[in-house]
């Protein structure tokens, strides 16, 4: 059979339907260095982020992820230190949940929606409540029944997966409690997957694994995990009956095939005794493979034999009589094979026997098996589910039912909420949140809520206006706000509306408007106080007059002091006489930028400053030097350059900041440089620059987006503290969505966002472009631009052939010398390759970038326990079947 790189089919529409995934693999010397995968790995009941041996990261059991439940230690007879089970460490503690039928974690990625993912339970029950008492109950992914989970003992372990296609960008988990104990959790995972693979072929279902199989390695070896397996999976050691092992001692290099197996799956598998007997996976023995369901079976060869000239192992795989599949296989040839096994059709063995023609035996190396979990429920439509979580998120609400889908399944609807099912896609109709604690004004949210019939927040604290937007839910019938303190008119349209079939209850809103007096009093009140703005509008003129005409004959002092190496000050105003004395006139010059050159000065109590020089042919001009004085008057973070003042006297124009001793970062980051910036300090630098730009995009009101991040815009004091400078083409919006359509050129070649230099939109989203480049330069030492004999080359060019690759050693700037983590630098890269999305909609908000840059400086942290993660040795597996002589694959557990 023809080689060939990437094959990607998703066609199973019949029961003849198969995906070939056939690639070449390379026998090679194996690197051993760990990747990032991309993961959400919760450590529940472990209220602390942590790394195992691996250095893979898990993140703190807390409210980003689930909202309810207590946090247990299992029992200490139960702890097994001496496992080679790698989650060992995770197992130890569990979070139950004792209260509410059901509790679910919310998952939530970047890129969530249309994308897929392996999602992965363990439980270990190990009487952590001390009452010997062993649960039983459901699991749901979403609205839909997952499995149910049971434990023979208290020893046993549960480990449970699905591949699902998430429709959504955020993925729900919750466990139900049927009546049978109380449920509980140790470890969850979301793994991104290839959007190709485990992809029911007529639908999206989820496809919840049933086993997953490596063959031919020694007893010895019980279980394959992370790092050995990027997507997370477990593979369990099997064998086949009437087969023998073999096995390559040489490392495996599986450069295209999208299962992305393992080298210990790829280099180990069974064969036939001899070439005229048959393979058999006996698949009567699985307790989940019936005829109930639809199902995927997964069957992975590699032939890392050598072969005769012209030799082909050949192979006929039978499913049933009438489902059969042909495979031959030349040497080092990978490939799975996928077979659709509709619903009704029993399957009691599946036989690989090699052809007559064939001069080999039969082999296979592993195989999955998958059931498809049927999708009864449909969520609730989409806006209606974030209206809800906006208005809870609004108002802090903490309700045990108000988890997971408002709507489905229906017994388990949020309280005071109630849908319309009529549709396939339920709607929200009706919100009752009376006597609900909220406070503050009425979110504008309840609006969202468009087949909205009924809504009641009455006997609450709510203060403010009525919001108008209420008046244009088309189905609104009853509008109860009794109770509250709200003040204001009654919207003119909501008014209109009560007389054509709207009920309005306002009582008990003491000052609320009800009638036509208010606007009577509302006048007699703004008359004076009109004319009390009057005159103190014309006071403020006669002192702005008096203050420009003694403007050169007063000298501001200046007002400054350090405190952890910062200046903080009120911005005074400089004459040129007291710039020429502060820079010694203009002796010293430090550098030259959009504005003019730019000169060390000190002030008179000693404190170094940079003082910024308007030229008369700058390229950026007056608008820019007031732009810059008027926000950095205004504003203030540690990672801000801070202002100490400014010179607007006469023809000079000047802004005096904090002097940053150690420069700029793109100078920091020259060949030229001879003090290497280590790993850590790189971090460091990135995430103070986007605390900074998090601050200018989420701490100022209205937002402010600088429009020109670059990094010789990033400058470091003596402490190596990075601060953001040069916000002379910084923009202000009125709130956090909007973009401004620009003409006017703003940014940097190399540094510009794509978006904006093709629509002129620009947004918040044009600075995380742009702090994506310098996160690259950070990584790889390049500059954004380099220019070559050939021409010009964009710092994403170079990096891109390299990814593709999966070489993150010829990504990282070789002056470190191999001094990093390589899960941190994978972690690294991937933030900045998702700041660098062309569009900008696929960008993350920066204050997410935060985050993901702390969990990278916490892969620097060495591990504080010195306890070692393993796997359960004597823990009791679950296991679905066994064959003769041989030991048991386990089912997913």
């Amino acid at each position: 059979m023809k080689k060939i790189t990437v094959w990607i089919v998703a066609l199973l529409v019949s029961v003849s339907s198969i995906i070939d995934l056939r690639s070449s693999a390379q026998v090679v010397p194996s690197d051993g260095g760990d990747t990032d995968t991309g993961a959400i790995s919760i450590d529940c009941g472990f209220t602390q982020d942590n790394l195992d041996a691996n250095g893979f990261f898990y993140e703190a059991d807390d409210a980003e992820f689930v909202e309810s439940g207590k946090i247990y230690n299992i029992s200490s007879p139960y702890y097994n230190t001496d496992s080679q089970e790698q989650v060992w460490q995770q197992l130890k503690t569990v979070r139950s949940f004792p209260q509410g039928k059901r509790n679910c974690y919310t998952l939530k990625d970047k890129q969530a929606k249309n994308n897929n993912y392996l999602i992965t339970v363990y439980m270990l029950y190990g009487n952590y409540d001390n009452k010997n008492s062993i649960p039983s109950f459901h699991l749901h992914l979403g609205v839909n029944f997952w499995t149910e989970i049971k434990f023979e003992n208290a020893s046993v372990i549960r480990r449970k997966t699905v591949a699902q296609i998430s429709t959504t960008d955020y993925i729900d988990v919750c466990l139900i409690n049927i009546g049978q104990g109380i449920p509980f959790i140790s470890l969850l995972e979301l793994w991104p997957l290839s959007n190709s693979i485990y992809r029911a072929s007529s639908s999206l279902l989820p496809l919840g694994l049933i086993t997953c199989v490596n063959l031919g390695v020694s007893e010895d070896l019980k279980f394959i995990r992370y790092p050995e397996d990027m997507y997370g999976r477990s593979w369990f050691n099997g064998q086949l009956e009437n087969s023998e092992r073999f096995n390559t001692s040489e490392a495996i290099y599986n450069e295209v095939n999208e299962y992305k197996l393992p080298s210990e799956v790829l280099g180990s598998a069974v064969r036939a005794k001899n070439d005229s007997s048959s393979l058999y996976i006996n698949t009567l023995k699985l307790i989940d493979f019936t005829a109930d369901n639809e199902h995927y079976v997964y069957l992975h060869f590699f032939d890392f034999e050598e072969h005769s000239q012209g030799q082909v192992r050949s192979m006929n795989i039978t499913f049933t009589d009438d489902i059969r599949e042909y495979v031959d296989l030349k040497s080092k040839d990978v490939y799975t094979l996928v077979r659709r096994i509709p619903k009704g059709v029993l399957v009691d063995r599946i036989s690989i026997t090699s052809t007559p023609g064939s001069g080999l035996p039969p082999m296979i190396n592993a195989y999955e098996i998958y059931r498809a979990l049927p999708q009864p429920n449909s969520p609730t439509h989409e806006q209606d589910v974030a209206t809800l979580r906006n208005i809870k998120h609004a108002y802090s609400i903490m309700r045990i039912s108000w988890q997971g889908d408002p709507c489905r399944p229906q017994r388990y609807s949020w309280e005071g909420v109630t849908c319309n099912y009529s549709d396939s896609i339920p709607r929200v109709t009706s919100l009752n949140m009376r006597s609900s604690k909220l406070t503050g004004e009425m979110a504008t949210s309840f609006s969202d809520l468009m087949m909205l019939e009924t809504l009641d927040l009455s006997n609450n604290q709510l203060t403010g206006d009525i919001p108008e937007s209420l008046a244009k839910l088309p189905s609104l019938k009853l509008l109860n706000l009794t109770g509250n303190n709200l003040t204001g008119s009654i919207p003119k349209a909501l008014r209109e509306k009560s007389t054509t079939g709207l009920t309005l209850i306002l009582d008990g809103n003491p000052r609320l408007c009800q009638t036509g007096s208010c606007k009577t009093n509302t006048k007699k009140f703004i008359k004076p106080l009109v004319a009390s703005a009057a005159s103190l509008a014309v006071l403020a003129i006669i002192v702005y007059i008096s203050l420009m005409l003694h403007k050169h004959k007063t000298i501001a002092k200046v007002l400054s002091s350090k405190k952890d190496g910062r200046i903080k000050s009120k911005n005074h105003g400089f004459s040129q006489a007291e710039v020429h004395g502060i820079t010694n006139d203009f002796a010293t010059e430090i550098g030259v930028g959009g504005f003019g050159k730019v000169y060390l000065g000190r002030l008179k109590d000693g404190t170094q400053v940079a003082v910024k020089l308007l030229s008369q042919s700058s390229q950026q001009g007056l608008s820019e030097f007031q732009s810059e004085a008027k926000l950095l008057s205004l504003i203030y973070h540690r990672n801000l350059v801070s202002l100490v003042g400014y010179c607007d006297d006469g023809d000079m124009r000047a802004l005096i900041y904090e002097y940053m001793a150690k420069g700029n970062l793109r100078n920091l980051l020259s060949d030229n440089n001879p003090n290497i910036l280590k790993w850590n300090e790189r971090l460091e630098v990135a995430l103070d620059v986007a605390c900074g730009l998090d601050y200018l995009h989420n701490g100022c009101k209205p937002p402010i987006i600088h429009r020109d991040i670059k990094s010789s815009n990033i400058l470091l004091n003596e402490s190596m503290q990075a601060k953001i400078a040069d916000l002379g083409l910084s923009k202000a919006f009125a709130n956090d969505t909007d973009t401004h359509i620009s003409t006017r050129p703003a940014g940097t070649f190399g540094y510009l966002d794509p978006e904006f230099h093709r629509s002129g939109n620009l947004n918040k989203k044009s600075d995380v472009y742009s702090f994506g480049i310098i996160l690259l330069e950070l990584l790889t030492g390049q500059r954004a631009i380099t220019v070559t004999s050939e021409g010009t080359r964009h710092i994403s060019d170079w990096v891109n052939p390299k990814l593709e690759n999966g070489d993150i050693q010829a990504i990282v700037d070789p002056r470190l010398e191999g001094k990093f983590s390589t899960a941190s630098a994978w972690k690294f890269l991937e933030i900045a390759m998702s700041c660098i999305t062309p569009t900008a909609i696929q960008r993350p908000d920066i204050s997410s970038v935060v985050v993901d840059l702390k969990q990278c400086l916490a892969m620097e942290m060495p591990l504080e326990s010195g306890e070692s993660s393993s796997l359960i040795s004597n823990t009791t597996l679950e296991t679905s079947y066994s064959q003769s002589g041989s030991y048991s694959p386990p089912s997913a557990r």
